[in-house]
């Protein structure tokens, strides 16, 4: 049993891992494509990407709780049940989404007060407008990409999310540069072709969902089941709350270290830029390993099958830890070309290439904590977890990093020194945290269960 279970945990991992990259893809896209005009172009969009991301993720968070709840009631053959999830979890995810984007555009003009380059804030204003607002459709479509998700039917979102690829450069191409007579809107292009992309990609699955047969039998019970209850939200919220400050944390100590170095610089902030792209791309494998992990391991928890939770976390892990070490190599043998995708500025590429040194030292705990993570979600403990990554990322992460990056004047370099130190914080906590939890008593296994559904 436990040489098949890393199989199945990769083949339902692998079209998650390409949907996550290819949403990832759009946004290095876009830092490629505006690089090419100028690094105050590229300085920008980063300094976008560190305001928005806070916000942004803590929605992704919520919509973490649809492919929970759906593997759940999937894992106990409830039909019925998981038709109620997906409409209480997607109209969940809508008030959220419009929620973030009101914040976003009421609190934009806080790129002003971040002491950061004047032109680069100017430039930054209203391409966070557009993006602030194509968060809408972003989170409406991982709503229900974690629905299919759940139901372990992985390959229609990624191939949605891989169509969108070359749909957004050639968006770009047409807004950016201003080819076949558009108007060569720069940065504001690159905003308005991720806005299309993300509506296209949003409408296209959701008419899969109501139309196409794999999902029928989930659609034809609507009227008997699609009923907004605070109850389901209550339980939707259990989960999607503590993901989301999850998440959201981690993301938060990356946006204000973005914010912070953007102090020293627009030559350090674009590096920092260029280093956190290609970290950002090898944690979306990562990623994809934690919810095949999580989503194989709810489902389990549904049926109550207290070892093969245990076999499945411990393989996952295993897949993590050989995955960490591959990136970690990947980053040292080639950091000096990576840097040479997004910009070509003779300052700017050294330093790029010195910090992916400090972004290969951090990918194993990388790898395992956010795998980790997923597998204690997949069992329904997210509050105690949820602790250890806040300790981790402010109280360990952001304040060593900051030491060493003002008081000893490591400057960048200090700022990445204390991601390692927060990463290897988090995992070594919730990787003991899972195998702890997932070798208690059965009885207790049933009492977690209960408690849940209380």
């Amino acid at each position: 049993m436990l040489v098949d279970q890393p199989k199945k945990t990769w083949r339902l991992a692998f079209p998650i891992i390409l949907g996550e990259v290819s949403q990832m893809m759009l946004g290095i896209i876009d830092s490629a494509m505006v690089g090419a005009v100028n690094y105050k172009q590229l300085a920008a969009a980063a300094l976008v990407m560190s305001v928005i991301n806070i916000p942004y993720v803590f929605g992704i968070g919520i919509t973490i709780s649809v492919s929970q709840m759906v593997s759940m009631a999937h894992g106990r053959r409830d039909g019925r049940l998981v038709s109620h999830y997906l409409y209480n979890g997607f109209w969940l995810c809508a008030f959220s989404a419009i929620a973030i984007s009101f914040v976003i555009e009421l609190s934009r003009n806080i790129v002003f007060h971040l002491d950061q380059d004047p032109e680069v804030a100017r430039l930054a204003l209203p391409y966070l407008q557009i993006m602030g607002w194509s968060v809408i459709p972003m989170i409406l479509f991982l709503a229900l990409k974690q629905f299919t998700d759940g139901l372990e039917f992985t390959k229609t979102a990624m191939i949605l999310s891989l169509g969108a690829l070359p749909l957004n450069a050639f968006l770009n191409w047409l807004f950016i540069y201003g080819n076949w007579g558009m108007p060569r809107l720069k940065l504001m292009g690159a905003g308005w072709s991720t806005l299309f992309t993300r509506i296209f990609i949003f409408l296209v699955l959701g008419l899969i969902i109501l139309y196409h047969h794999t999902f029928r039998r989930y659609i034809v019970i609507r009227s008997r089941v699609w009923q907004l209850r605070w109850k389901t939200f209550k339980e939707l919220l259990h989960i999607g709350i503590p993901s989301s400050f999850q998440i959201s944390m981690e993301a938060g100590a990356f946006a204000v270290s973005g914010i912070l170095i953007g102090t020293l610089g627009a030559v350090q902030q674009a590096a920092h830029q260029i280093a956190l792209s290609c970290a950002s791309l090898t944690f979306m494998v990562s990623m994809g390993l934690s919810q095949a992990g999580s989503i194989r391991t709810s489902n389990s928890f549904g049926r109550n099958e207290r070892t093969l939770i245990r076999i499945i976390g411990k393989s996952t892990l295993y897949i993590a830890l050989i995955y960490g070490t591959l990136c970690a190599i990947i980053f040292i043998l080639f950091r000096n070309k990576l840097p040479l995708i997004f910009n070509s500025n003779g300052h700017v590429v050294p330093m790029a290439a010195y910090l992916l040194l400090f972004a290969a030292l951090f990918q194993i705990s990388d790898s395992t904590q956010a795998v980790s993570a997923g597998l204690l979600r997949g069992i329904k403990d997210v509050k105690v977890p949820t602790i250890f990554i806040a300790i981790a990322y402010w109280v360990v992460g952001i304040p060593v990093g900051c030491l060493l990056a003002f008081y000893f004047n490591m400057g960048a370099a200090g700022i990445w020194t204390g991601f390692i130190a927060g990463l290897t914080f988090s995992a070594g906590f919730l990787t003991f945290r899972f195998l702890k939890m997932s070798g208690i008593k059965r009885n207790r296994v049933n009492n977690l269960l209960d408690n849940f559904q209380q």
